[in-house]
């Protein structure tokens, strides 16, 4: 959502002393005296502590490195290596030594930054709708069809938000090519759903919970007690125009589904979403979409050393993906906080135990990977082009909006519900808002521009997104969380863009032309 910068500390080791030099600095290692008359020397190693909660810990690599000297310092530090990515200098780890990420930060020459991905054990959700799903009736499923037309699906009288950025007149020229796929990095994907199966892609999709990518058959589905989340937000990006229910933004695309949530919790953890960017940079991915925030911090800020931690591994696997031609797009998420302001209350952090408030600023303690260099962020507008009662925004932190849904702006459709319809598991559909919902949209349109121009790269389909955008001013008035009209004193503009809308909302027409 804002741009992140991180500092790397170099130091030119050669590779072959930097294991030597490294294990100076373990607290865990001590060095004993032979004995006299002994032949040979000998070393006692001590054992480090296991008394701790095992945790996972990502450790980033100077530039010099090498993984193989980390991962023998991880293992002597009392941890275990779960993977590495040998591409962007980063391990995945678990331990149970509570002075883990201190031993292995003593260690400068082999790691700029060590920080644990958790706190405690799992409680609350951290995807970006507000409010809970309303599932679509039998009844007001009739009613729509009822007023569908012809080349409109059944239930897309109900779909203002495609109306509301031309999504459904670019349909009549182009539905997007098969060879773009947009990555649903969430909380798993139904691809049985009759609406998503035409163009599901499952060679591109994997659960990477804990930090691993599992391509096994069906891995990437949500649990069985899980989240709609995802599934709803891949059908705002592709429902296939198949007579059958919604469309999405680009139905002609392909739709893939990595599983980033914890079960139980649907609580996004570093490890995991580090390697949903990786899978989709390997995997020739065009697009990623990413509704959340990546837990336990709303807010990262780099002052403290867990988190710095955090912002380095996601930082260096966007960059990676970015390098590999994936455009991320990220919501902006729904605490009404203003993104480009000097103080947030922060009174969600960590999300995992115990919150403790905290007063940060947003230039320094950052939303991931909303506010990571290079990716896309999203504000939610409703039926009536404000921006949405939750909506957080920022000027120039907030690239694009799209339509989020609103309860409060009330659409002249068959079901006169202002929340965003699409998917559901089990071949359901119903009604969220958030600015989960706004993100799909904006990589519906990516990936629509990504069909026209296929050798454009990130950065241009980026800049394409925002001067294709219909400028927005601010309004005069905005919904409040009760639903009374009030002045919209925070909306601020300048070099032609808004707080609230960035560059403005996004245009599917003009994508396509």
């Amino acid at each position: 959502m804002a741009p992140l910068g991180s500092g790397r500390r170099r130091i030119a080791v050669p590779v072959g002393l930097a294991l030597t030099a490294s294990l100076a600095f373990l607290p865990s290692v001590a060095a004993s005296a032979a004995p006299l008359g002994n032949t040979a020397d000998t070393a006692v190693v001590a054992k480090p502590d296991t008394t701790g909660p095992k945790l996972s810990y990502v450790a980033n690599l100077t530039t010099y490195a090498s993984v193989k000297a980390a991962k023998k310092a991880v293992e002597r530090a009392g941890g275990t290596v779960v993977t590495s990515y040998e591409q962007i200098g980063v391990v995945v780890a678990h331990s149970q030594n509570p002075d883990f990420a201190k031993q292995l930060r003593a260690q400068r020459s082999l790691f700029v930054s060590v920080g644990a991905t958790r706190t405690a054990p799992l409680q609350t959700v951290a995807t970006t709708e507000e409010g809970t799903t309303q599932k679509l009736g039998a009844a007001d499923a009739a009613k729509a069809a009822a007023k569908a037309t012809d080349g409109q699906e059944p239930l897309e009288p109900n779909q203002w938000d495609l109306r509301a950025i031309k999504a459904d007149q670019a349909h009549k020229i182009n539905d997007g090519s098969r060879n773009v796929t947009v990555g649903v990095i969430d909380t798993g994907v139904d691809d049985t759903h009759p609406d998503l199966a035409p163009n599901f892609s499952k060679g591109q999709s994997a659960n990477c919970v804990g930090g691993v990518a599992d391509t096994t058959d069906g891995a990437w589905r949500p649990y069985p007690d899980g989240s709609d989340h995802g599934t709803h937000v891949a059908g705002t990006i592709a429902a296939a125009r198949n007579g059958i229910g919604v469309a999405g933004v680009a139905p002609g695309v392909k739709v893939a589904a990595i599983k980033v949530s914890e079960p139980g919790t649907s609580l996004f953890f570093t490890e995991a979403v580090v390697c949903g960017f990786m899978f989709a940079a390997e995997k020739g991915i065009e697009v990623t979409n990413n509704s959340y925030y990546v837990d336990p911090w709303l807010y990262n800020c780099k002052a403290d050393d867990d988190q710095k931690a955090l912002v380095e591994a996601l930082g260096r696997a966007t960059k990676y993906a970015e390098r590999k031609g994936v455009l991320s797009v990220a919501s902006a998420g729904n605490s009404n906080h203003d993104l480009a302001s000097n103080a947030i209350v922060d009174d969600t952090s960590p999300d995992d135990a115990t919150p403790v408030p905290r007063t940060i600023d947003p230039h320094v303690c950052l939303d991931i990977p909303t506010q990571l260099p290079g990716v896309v962020t999203v504000s939610a507008t409703g039926d009536q082009g404000l921006r949405s009662y939750y909506s957080s925004f920022g000027l120039g932190v907030v690239d694009v909006a799209a339509p989020g849904g609103d309860k409060w702006q009330v659409p002249a459709t068959p079901d006169a519900n202002g929340r965003v319809l699409s998917t559901l598991p089990g071949g359901g559909y119903g009604y969220k808002q958030g600015t989960s919902m706004a993100g799909p949209h904006v990589a519906g349109v990516a990936a629509l521009l990504k069909s026209a121009h296929p050798k454009a790269t990130p950065a241009q389909l980026q800049a394409m997104l925002k001067a294709q955008a219909t400028k927005t001013a601010c309004p005069e008035k905005i919904y409040d969380a009760a639903g009374a009209l009030v002045d919209a004193a925070t909306c601020q503009s300048k070099w032609g863009q808004t707080g609230y809308y960035g560059y403005g909302v996004v245009d599917a027409l003009k994508a396509v032309k």
